[in-house]
């Protein structure tokens, strides 16, 4: 395992943080390559949950943990992690990383509430706002902390707009110069020690023929550019983010593995073709504890989507699929999916619609499966290999992995 690279293959949620940390065991290092404290990790082993938002899950298993230049951090939150698992592992943060600032924070939420039935479903802690200010060029970055009079002097410049617009446009509280510049000196003292060219050390670990493991944050059907926009992050999450992200070519990525859950799930506003418009929704929500690791919101929850699964192989290259929470479905007699679209216009197709009015307008059209009525262990029934199996020919992806409970140990390995 030189260079893996672990993208989430739907709207996020699938349990990429299970499956990088499985995967972990066997790295060096392991890197983050873009996103924010939005984006949450929950990671079962040993009797212990631990629900991690910004800090790479590999920090649990002892390893060199990077925050890449494509990443938004928060400081107080990456902190507080830090004091929590800091000492499990070795920690590098990027210099180029970009800071969320307080600001972020309060137009986050002020355009939310602003936008009314519009909006688009953020988790309000600033991310789009701080990497909009990251496209503008008027960013304050993680390197900024280490200059006392850069620092105050970005902030003051930030602070004159910034302030401006909340206070005149969304009617919200300002910021005080004195009260910022403190709390983030503050943090620098914290921060600076972590602070190295995470490019470099990347390099220098595959040169060095080290195995060093990418997790991207979110997933590809919220990717900035090819997901279903403006019901997106502010990032790419895709495969090739993690070598914009880190700094590296992207010759020197390996494998590409595509973690997608047996069904569906997404959080906030947008289309979502397979979605369950029955008591059969709250039932998978229930059964599969589709709740916000970080803001405790409830998932949608839909069929698995072919369609949207195949758009994703595409635009990632997986060289293999991790299909995680297959237990979930061990409830249900029979089990749709989606292979096909219906558009407006009357036709079906099995590829992803390249136009938004076909996609938010377009129906799935399923094909039954049958359900396998019983708990999975270390060997799948015969219903359960036929999903899965099903998976496998109409992606043309192999399944290597098959998530078959909450905890760690609970992936069966397939050849």
């Amino acid at each position: 395992m030189p260079s893996t690279v672990i993208v989430g293959a739907q709207w996020g949620d699938e349990g990429k943080g299970k499956i990088v940390d499985l995967l972990a065991q066997e790295a060096d290092v392991v890197c983050r390559y873009q996103g924010g404290p939005n984006a949450g990790h929950t990671i079962i082993f040993g009797g212990a949950t631990y629900k991690i938002r910004q800090i790479p899950t590999g920090i649990l298993s002892g390893k060199t943990a990077v925050l890449g230049a494509g990443c938004v951090v928060d400081p107080e939150v990456l902190i507080g992690e830090l004091d929590a698992y800091g000492d499990r592992g070795t920690f590098c943060l990027s210099g180029n990383a970009h800071l969320i600032m307080p600001w972020h924070v309060a137009i986050d939420q002020a355009s939310e509430r602003r936008l009314g039935k519009l909006q688009i479903g953020t988790t309000r802690r600033g991310i789009g706002p701080a990497y909009a200010d990251k496209a503008s060029r008027i960013g304050i970055r993680v390197q900024d902390l280490l200059d006392p009079k850069i620092l105050r002097q970005k902030i003051e410049v930030a602070l004159a707009e910034k302030n401006l617009w909340l206070e005149r446009v969304y009617e919200a509280e300002t910021f005080d110069l004195e009260d910022v510049a403190a709390r983030y000196e503050s943090y620098a003292q914290r921060l600076r020690p972590y602070v190295a060219d995470t490019s470099l050390l990347v390099d220098e670990a595959l040169r060095a023929g080290k195995s060093v493991l990418f997790e991207g944050a979110q997933a590809t059907l919220l990717d900035l550019d090819h997901g279903t926009y403006p019901f997106v992050t502010s990032s790419n999450p895709g495969a090739s983010g993690a070598a914009t992200g880190i700094g590296i070519g992207p010759n020197r990525l390996d494998e590409i593995i595509g973690v997608a859950k047996a069904y569906v799930t997404r959080v906030g506003e947008g289309p979502f073709p397979s979605e369950i418009n029955s008591p059969q929704q709250e039932q998978l929500r229930e059964l599969g504890g589709e709740f916000g690791t970080v803001t405790g919101r409830e998932r949608r929850c839909g069929w698995l989507d072919l369609v949207a699964l195949r758009y994703a192989a595409r635009l990632n290259g997986f060289t293999s699929l991790a299909l995680t929470k297959l237990d979930v479905l061990s409830t249900f007699a029979e089990i749709p999916v989606c292979v096909r679209y219906l558009l407006p216009d009357g036709t079906e197709t099995p590829h992803f619609p390249a136009h938004q009015s076909d996609f938010h307008h377009c129906r799935p059209i399923y094909e039954t499966l049958e359900g396998w009525g019983q708990s999975l262990d270390d060997q799948l029934p015969r219903a359960a290999q036929t999903y899965v199996e099903f998976v496998e020919r109409e992606l043309e992806v192999p399944v290597r992995l098959v998530g078959t409970g909450a905890e760690r140990e609970r992936v069966l390995a397939r050849s």
